[in-house]
């Protein structure tokens, strides 16, 4: 889910750039005694590929700081915590295996 989030952002933010660099190049026929202060197609390669970094860095943090995320844990890892009567859940067990309510670990 989130990555699907992170391709419609970064498709809409591609399209944006290319509009605006298609209106740049307009204006620019328009105008011929103005110089050129646009990039090189080389130069918005390496600005888009930056972005891109720090974009995916940036979805990266949010998926794990989310609360309704919780961490995967080996077998034998402590899966849970008593607190009092009731037993609160520390990470999730692995597929095919379950959290032992006695020992409060994955088996």
């Amino acid at each position: 889910m989130e990555s699907m989030r992170a391709v419609v952002f970064l498709s809409v933010c591609l399209s944006v750039m290319t509009a605006l660099c298609q209106g740049q190049r307009s204006a620019d026929s328009q105008l011929p005694d103005e110089p050129n202060l646009g990039l090189s197609s080389s130069q918005l390669v390496e600005a888009l590929q930056g972005f891109l970094d720090e974009a995916d860095s940036r979805v990266g943090l949010s998926v794990e700081k989310k609360a309704s995320v919780i961490p995967r844990c080996d077998v034998g890892e402590r899966c849970a915590m008593k607190h009092g009567p009731r037993i609160g859940r520390l990470c999730d067990c692995l597929r095919g295996t379950a959290c032992n309510t006695f020992f409060l670990r994955c088996y």
